[in-house]
């Protein structure tokens, strides 16, 4: 198995093969040489015959991809970029994206080989369990080669199907979890984008208003603090949950082995 680096597509400092950048993201390899052509994206570094793309490619795509999704068009876009870099706000834009969103995972991938996978799992999984982690993003294959994008969750899954619990049916709670999980990110999101960062957004319809150094520095400080905020509720509120849960699931199993009452006593 290779290095933690090797496995997710990334080497130290940032470096991403394009493969990897295009999906972490969430976009296709063929729009990295479309934006380029469009100058949206700048080049990436070579190293011989390998294209390296860096961390600030990766927010860059990410930034297109969020005013794709508010309706601005590829030239927009891109007029838009050239007017940011024109007045010196692009670069600040592109330091609050990263401070924003950096953090939130801390993931290993395990890189395994279809055997190995089969090994740790045994009959208890079938291509269609693969097939349907795949698509809710907890695999990516490749060949031969299986990469689970988090030891954790590899370890829990396991975990539980060691203990007797259907691979199919994990996936189902999987699938669930990861619906729940989107609406407490929306929830919390939407908190944020209406409190502090405004309902003006960070920029106006032209792209000529921005927001100060200063307000941009308010949000950053604001997204870091809201991170373990928002873990801690979570943790918390799910652990009370189960602690109801669990407690009144025991009860109901003790009232069942509970010797009937005899009528008269």
């Amino acid at each position: 198995m290779g290095s933690q680096g090797e496995q997710d597509g990334r080497s130290a400092g940032g470096r991403y093969r394009r493969d990897d950048v295009a999906r972490a993201a969430g976009v296709k390899v063929r729009n990295l040489r479309y934006y380029q052509e469009r100058g949206l994206l700048p080049p990436p570094r070579r190293e011989g015959r390998v294209a390296w793309y860096s961390d600030d490619h990766l927010t860059r795509l990410r930034l297109i991809s969020d005013l794709l999704g508010r309706g601005y068009s590829v030239n927009g876009i891109a007029e838009l970029l050239n007017a940011w870099e024109q007045g010196g706000g692009l670069s600040q834009l592109l330091g609050l994206e990263r401070a924003m969103t950096r953090d939130w995972e801390h993931e290993e991938p395990v890189t395994l080989t279809a055997a190995e996978m089969r090994d740790l799992f045994g009959p208890a999984a079938t291509a269609e369990d693969t097939r349907r982690a795949a698509e809710l993003g907890y695999l990516w294959i490749d060949g031969d080669r299986i990469t689970h994008r988090s030891r954790r969750l590899l370890e829990a899954t396991l975990a539980l199907v060691r203990q007797g619990v259907p691979l199919a049916e994990i996936l189902d709670a999987g699938d669930f979890v990861q619906d729940q999980a989107a609406a407490l990110a929306d929830r919390f999101v939407g908190l944020f984008r209406q409190h502090v960062i405004g309902p003006d957004g960070l920029v106006g319809p032209d792209g000529t208003e921005r927001l100060s150094a200063t307000q941009l520095d308010h949000i950053s400080e604001a997204a870091a603090a809201l991170r373990p905020v928002a873990s801690e509720v979570v943790a918390a509120e799910f652990a009370r949950a189960m602690a109801r849960r669990v407690e009144a699931e025991v009860a109901e199993l003790l009232r069942a082995q509970a010797p009937e009452r005899r009528t008269g006593q």
